[in-house]
């Protein structure tokens, strides 16, 4: 598939891309049976980029027929306290993720354990002093609090100059994020990290300092397609081989887990945000393959997990598209391997109950 022009962090305003993904009738649930645990979305408000999704919103997707069990909320939702000692703010955003969870525990919004994990944000760069936030956040997260993420993002070039929230280089490196890092670690919390594909080393010595932390690696570690890093042949080719090898860097640590989604952010460089209509799932598991098959190559089903990335993922396709694309890329693998993928993996790193119930059947 051609990539397209850069145009910076597109991000569709609700209404707009409502009335886009209803241009395609919504497919029916493939096996709807296969129970589900939602690795990585985001419940946001963000206005002033056109971002309005909060749990009834998440709800009329969740509705598409999957049997989602249970799902992994990840900060980034603009709901942070807006006044106050700039470190603590971030703790508002674990309150509201709380309260939409339980809200959803009523079974108004359907049968789905929203927000079971909440993947919240403190500032590891407060080092030691990051562990009196931390101590609060857990408090805010109700016994939800499974991890915390930082904007650890970044890109000498034209895509980090349009990051919503910039970083500087090697951050993962810097004394006081690590001396955060190990009062992370201290208190028994995962650390997700968001980063391109040319920071997984990074990450791999981030993972060697700290080997007892479990780290999860978001979207695949973003293979960027757009810009100076596609706009070649060459320059292609060169991206997609620095993320391979990266991965191969990193598989052998085993305290990094991997999520296998954040494929329908612009970044990956799949124009299917530009197209009249929205794609089949037939078209989104073709385009999507190499990304699942690079990530089992190098970790296994064991340490992969499927996320939907919601909403920024909507950017490409509908919630019930997103899931059967997963479904039929990963058809020829065992029950095992894609029990792992679909729940499995992700009740291990964010410890989540079993799955004991079947999907239930409108009478």
């Amino acid at each position: 598939m051609e990539t397209r022009e850069f145009r910076g962090n597109l991000v569709r305003d609700s209404a707009a891309q409502q009335r886009w993904l209803a241009q395609r009738a919504p497919e029916a649930a493939l096996e709807p049976e296969l129970p589900i645990v939602d690795a990585h979305h985001h419940l946001m408000h963000l206005p002033a980029h056109g971002l309005h999704y909060l749990l009834d919103r998440f709800a009329a997707d969740l509705a598409s027929g999957h049997h989602i069990v249970s799902t992994v909320c990840v900060e980034g939702s603009g709901l942070a306290r807006a006044h106050g000692p700039e470190a603590w703010r971030p703790i508002g955003e674990i309150e509201s993720l709380r309260g939409m969870a339980a809200m959803a525990e009523s079974g108004q919004f359907g049968p789905t354990r929203v927000a079971e994990a909440i993947v919240g944000h403190v500032d590891l760069r407060l080092g030691d002093a990051a562990g009196a936030v931390l101590d609060a956040a857990i408090e805010a997260g109700g016994g939800r609090l499974r991890g915390i993420r930082h904007a650890t993002a970044w890109d000498g070039g034209t895509v980090g100059r349009h990051m919503l929230r910039p970083c500087p280089p090697r951050l993962l490196g810097e004394v006081t994020f690590r001396q955060g890092v190990r009062a992370l670690q201290a208190r028994g919390l995962a650390l997700d990290l968001w980063v391109f594909h040319h920071q997984l080393d990074d990450v791999r010595d981030l993972a060697l300092a700290f080997p007892r932390l479990d780290i999860v690696l978001d979207h695949a570690g973003t293979l960027l397609g757009v810009a100076e890093h596609a706009a070649t042949p060459e320059a292609r080719q060169q991206a997609q081989a620095l993320w391979r090898e990266g991965l191969a860097r990193l598989a052998p640590l085993t305290n990094v887990s991997v999520k296998i989604g954040g494929l329908g952010m612009p970044l990956v460089g799949l124009p299917f945000h530009h197209d009249e209509t929205p794609p089949h799932s037939v078209v989104l598991a073709e385009a999507w393959a190499p990304w699942l098959h690079a990530c089992l190559e190098h970790f296994g089903p064991p340490r992969c997990m499927f996320e939907s990335n919601f909403p920024i993922d909507r950017q490409s396709c509908g919630y019930g598209e997103l899931w059967n694309a997963f479904k039929r890329m990963s058809a020829s693998l065992s029950a095992h391997e894609r029990s792992a993928l679909f729940s499995g993996t992700a009740r291990r790193a964010y410890r989540l109950a079993p799955i004991t119930h079947k999907k239930e059947t409108p009478a």
